[in-house]
């Protein structure tokens, strides 16, 4: 593990996690690759058996809000949500000529290497991090208000709407 960086299992907590793309790129701009991102989410919850109460897909980063998994680890299915979103992301990219022109090659990643796992232990934290996530569109002036914003758990929370991933919450 690097000098440092501490995780937090096996208490039960939940996890406010955020990962980054690659040098910031805009990865997930794409309504097609946020959906792709959501649909890989929805797959990795069931596959590990954990609890998403919240998240947003930025078009460079994400926020997730989630129990610790049945099944391993939060880090684990943190390596297997971005290894697979990566792998599917990238094939959608190449084709489209959108990966670095001047370059005129591959990234070397996807993803930054590592994500900021903040364990959330109350009711005040876990409405601090949801309404944050929630916000964070508005904030960065991509929609006008949080339920414009298709790609995250807010309209769940809101309107009752059922969305692509599954929250419990």
């Amino acid at each position: 593990m690097p000098k440092g960086l501490r995780r937090w299992y096996g208490g039960g907590e939940f996890h406010f996690i955020t990962c980054s793309c690659y040098h910031r790129r805009a990865f997930l701009a794409s309504a097609r690759r946020k959906d792709l991102f959501l649909k890989i989410l929805e797959e990795v919850r069931e596959k590990y058996e954990f609890m998403v109460v919240g998240y947003v897909v930025m078009p460079e980063h994400f926020h997730l809000l989630i129990g610790e998994p049945r099944v391993g680890t939060p880090s684990l299915v943190m390596q297997v949500l971005k290894q697979r979103v990566a792998r599917k992301g990238l094939a959608q990219l190449r084709p489209k000529g959108l990966i670095s022109l001047l370059e005129n090659r591959m990234p070397p990643a996807f993803w930054q290497p590592r994500s900021y796992d903040f364990n959330v232990y109350s009711r005040k934290k876990i409405i601090e991090k949801l309404r944050y996530m929630h916000r964070n569109p508005v904030k960065r002036g991509l929609v006008e208000s949080p339920e414009q914003w298709a790609w995250s758990s807010y309209r769940h929370y809101w309107l009752g709407e059922e969305g692509p991933v599954k929250i419990e919450g």
